[in-house]
């Protein structure tokens, strides 16, 4: 769950960074995708680490 949390909020974070950059459409999908990977990892992590140490 945290993973696809982390993916949506990737990808609205990307495409709002290219936006702020005067990027077109093709910038924010860019944008939109590698921090959807960067987030969706970073929350794999995390969720390795809860179940890891919950118990």
């Amino acid at each position: 769950m945290i993973v696809l949390l982390g993916g949506i909020l990737g990808i609205v974070t990307g495409a709002l960074v290219a936006r702020r950059r005067k990027g077109n459409l093709a910038d924010m999908a860019q944008y939109g995708f590698v921090y959807c990977v960067l987030f969706a990892l970073a929350g794999l992590f995390l969720t390795i680490l809860i179940h890891r140490f919950s118990g």
